[in-house]
């Protein structure tokens, strides 16, 4: 891998199935009764987060600490960006107090690119999320747990609910993938079209005109208006929240009229092939994108996507920082008893 990851275009195949294969190592330590390796022990990470989050910085948390680091919050709010200080100075401040890696969520697109080519920073640069432009982890959070669902069994089918990936790379090759909404200001969507379809999956974004962004008949998937015509042949359904705080103007005529032609209810998720999945990166619009029905049906996989998202994390500042030996290394009890002594 770079030393960086600031964009899913930063990923090769490769580089992307050695992140989800790390991420499976990671999710079984935290099967076990001590949750935490000491292979990150010494580093310093800093969640530097410009904008409101809950899912996010708490992932990076909980990963980074799970790793045995040492976890600086930063938040825009209460400290001397409040004041005017700049991204810069910001930065040369984090330099100082040594930071090895610096996980940032910015809400101007592209922040997160400046700091990593600046030279501001020595350590590793992890975008969580960008304005409108990118959130990389959230796309590898989304593919881990597409690949635990629709991996290809031997005879190229769907595997149960919750069963592993193959581990190479080819299980979400061709799988067919619908992403719902408001794809305009959607740094989800983004980083979820470069990532699957370098996986070898096919994406299809389903929204309004007024909600697919200029230039997306360039991107790598297919578009399209009709939400009912494409589910029948969708082995997973990503629902996006519509973010109404981004909005300046009247991109649809009214929640209700939306909710008719783009939301997910429980009856179109019965026209979804029988081993298709709901998706939703959170946090939810209930009775808009998605009902509640949906929401909470066993087919929706919006929690296990935020506890998957830990094992992602994980995997990701390990491989930027841990370097490229065995992520978790011995038997469990062995291992088990090293972490119980570090």
């Amino acid at each position: 891998m770079q030393r960086h990851l600031t964009s899913a275009a930063d990923l090769t195949r490769d580089d992307a199935v050695l992140v989800l294969d790390t991420a499976e190592e990671m999710a079984r330590v935290a099967d076990r009764p001590i949750k935490k390796l000491p292979t990150l022990r010494g580093r310093t990470v800093v969640n530097l987060f410009f904008e409101d989050s809950t899912r996010t910085r708490i992932s990076f948390e909980a990963a980074a600490k799970r790793l045995s680091a040492d976890v600086i919050n930063f938040s825009a709010k209460g400290s001397s960006v409040s004041k005017g200080e700049s991204l810069k100075d910001t930065a040369l401040t984090l330099e100082a107090m040594g930071a090895d890696a610096v996980v940032i969520r910015h809400h101007d697109s592209g922040a997160p690119h400046r700091l990593a080519t600046s030279g501001w920073i020595g350590g590793s640069v992890v975008n969580a999320g960008d304005g409108t432009h990118e959130h990389p982890t959230q796309a590898l959070l989304d593919a881990f747990t597409m690949r635990r669902h629709l991996a290809g069994a031997p005879d190229g089918g769907p595997v149960p609910h919750g069963a592993p990936g193959d581990g190479t790379g080819r299980d979400l090759a061709g799988r067919r993938i619908t992403i719902v909404g408001d794809v305009l200001h959607s740094r989800v969507a983004r980083s979820n079209v470069l990532l699957l379809t370098t996986l070898g999956a096919e994406v299809t974004l389903v929204a309004p005109p007024t909600l697919v962004p200029i230039g997306a008949g360039n991107w790598p998937c297919e578009v399209s208006y009709d939400l009912d015509a494409v589910l029948a042949k969708s082995d997973a359904v990503m629902m996006l929240r519509v973010q109404r705080e981004r909005m300046n103007a009247a991109f649809f005529p009214t929640e209700r009229e939306y909710a008719r032609r783009y939301g997910l209810n429980s009856d179109r998720m019965a026209r979804m092939p029988d081993h298709a999945i709901v998706m939703h990166p959170g946090p939810m619009n209930r009775g808009m994108e998605i009902t509640a029905e949906v929401a909470d049906s066993a087919r929706c996989t919006a929690v296990e996507q935020v506890a998957n998202g830990v094992s992602i994390r994980m995997a990701v500042l390990y491989l930027l920082l841990g370097g490229a030996g065995p992520a978790v290394t011995g038997t469990p009890d062995t291992t088990t008893r090293t972490e119980e002594n570090a």
